[in-house]
This record gives structure tokens, sequence and C-alpha cells, in this order.
């Protein structure tokens, strides 16, 4: 009996585990590659996506760059403002006088250093500011007609003062520094403005009036001198009539620019 083709016993059988059944005995094939099926959704990996080193390291850099820049310009900006604080506490002069062109005595401009949202409220604080400068100033002739009408030299001593304390005193208390508040959102400049215009609208409103106590009675335009003149002298009457509408006038006025910068005062903090 032929026995060359018969297995032998002690040999091991090579069996392909990824196979649907065990190979054959006596077959030594070899188990054949996981087959590289592309993977679906859901699986494991996905398909791979190839970036850019170039471009990733482009945008870190880029970034870091304008985060850089910005930092910087934050930096200067507070050390400009810092300086400038620092002048203005010292009493340095920062600005150029400007106005009015024909002879400047101050500097003023809105268009280029107020920012465009706030402009139009600040020509209304600086309409309210020129109309105090005309009350006054007009006070001042009303008072001179009254004076030489025989009013008396003192109320127009007092009228005289009146105007030259009241026209720089409403500019430095508090039309400034509503201007750099205005320039800078300074928090306590808006708070100083608020304290000085409110007294710059009591005097508006006692100015209207006039009683005669605390200033001597006919040295301001009021409604109260308006009427007593009228009796004897009816032109000084006309004047004083006129200079109690400019106070009046002025209150009103003084009145919505408190309330305007008031709301944006609350909607910038």
């Amino acid at each position: 009996m032929n026995r060359h083709h018969d297995p032998n016993p002690f040999d091991e059988e090579e069996v392909n585990p990824f196979s649907n059944g065990v190979s054959a005995p006596g077959s030594k094939g070899r188990v054949p590659p996981a087959a590289s099926d592309s993977l679906g959704f859901g699986q494991k990996h996905d398909a791979t996506v190839d970036i850019p080193l170039d471009t990733m390291n482009d945008s870190k850099q880029k970034a870091k760059e304008l985060a850089s820049w910005e930092a910087d310009l934050k930096r200067r900006e507070k050390e400009i403002k810092r300086k400038e604080d620092a002048l203005v506490k010292a009493g340095v002069p920062t600005d150029d006088k400007n106005w009015p062109p024909f002879f400047p005595i101050i500097h003023h401009d809105i268009a280029n250093e107020i920012p465009a949202h706030a402009q139009r409220l600040q020509y209304l604080a600086f309409a309210s500011w020129l109309g105090i400068v005309l009350c006054l100033v007009f006070n001042v002739i009303a008072v001179i007609v009254c004076w030489i009408r025989g009013g008396g030299v003192k109320i127009f001593f007092l009228a005289t003062i009146y105007a030259l304390l009241g026209i720089p005193l409403s500019y430095v208390l508090w039309y400034r520094p509503l201007y750099r508040a205005m320039r800078t959102d300074s928090a306590f400049k808006f708070s100083w403005f608020f304290l000085f215009y409110l007294i710059h609208i009591g005097f508006c409103i006692f100015a209207a009036i006039a009683p005669p106590i605390v200033f001597h009675g006919k040295s301001l335009t009021g409604i109260l001198p308006a009427i007593d003149l009228f009796s004897g002298h009816v032109l000084v009457g006309i004047f004083y009539l006129v200079g109690f509408g400019l106070f009046c006038l002025e209150s009103l006025l003084s009145l919505w620019v408190l309330q305007k910068v008031y709301l944006y005062f609350r909607g910038h903090k």
C-alpha cells in the first residue's frame, strides 16, 4: 500500500482564522492580509483629511502679531492719556487757542476732537455756554441803561462783576469739563460737569426772577425789576423784560442739555 501520500499525523495544520472554514489538511498557505476596506461613517476612523501645516502656522503667527499690535496700541493710548492728565494737573496748557478765529482765547475743535455720535450734543452744550455769555453781556447793557436813567452806579459795577466772573467761570467749571469728558469718556469729568451745571441752572432761574436778595435788586434783568421799572421808565423796563426772556430761554436750554448729557452718560456706562 502506498503511504507516500498519507498525511503525517504529527504535522501541524495551519488554519486561517479569517476564513469561513478550516483549511484542508496539509495546506500550508499563508494567512491573507486583512482587507484594507475603507471604513464608513460611524467607524473608528474616517477618511484622512490633509491640512497643510504651513497654513496653520501662518494663521497662528498672524493671530499672535495682531494680539501683540492691539496690546501695544492700548499701552500707547494709556501712556498718552497719563501724560495728558499729568500736564493738566500741573497746569500746563496742552491745546492751542483757536477760537474765536478773529481773537483766539480758547481751544475749541468739536469736529476733530469729539466723537461723531456726540458732536450734536456738544454743539448744544456750546450753544448753552454762548447763551449765558449773551445773557450776562446783555445784562450789563440793560443795567447801563438803567444807570443812565438814574438807577445808580452800584448796579453797574455789580452787573460788570457778574459778567467778568460768570463768563470765564462757566467755561472753566462746566463747559470745559464736559468737552474733555466727551473727548476722553471720563466719569470724573462728567460728574464735575453735572455738579457745576446744576449751579449754573440755579443761577439762570434766580436771575430770571431777580428777587431783591443776595444780589442787588436791579443788577439782574429779571421779571421783578422789569415790573418795577415799567411804572416810571418804560424803556428801561423793556430792556429788563428782554433780559428776563433771555434768562428764561437759557434756563430751558440748559435743562434740555442736562437731560441729554445725562442720558448719554447713562448709555455709555
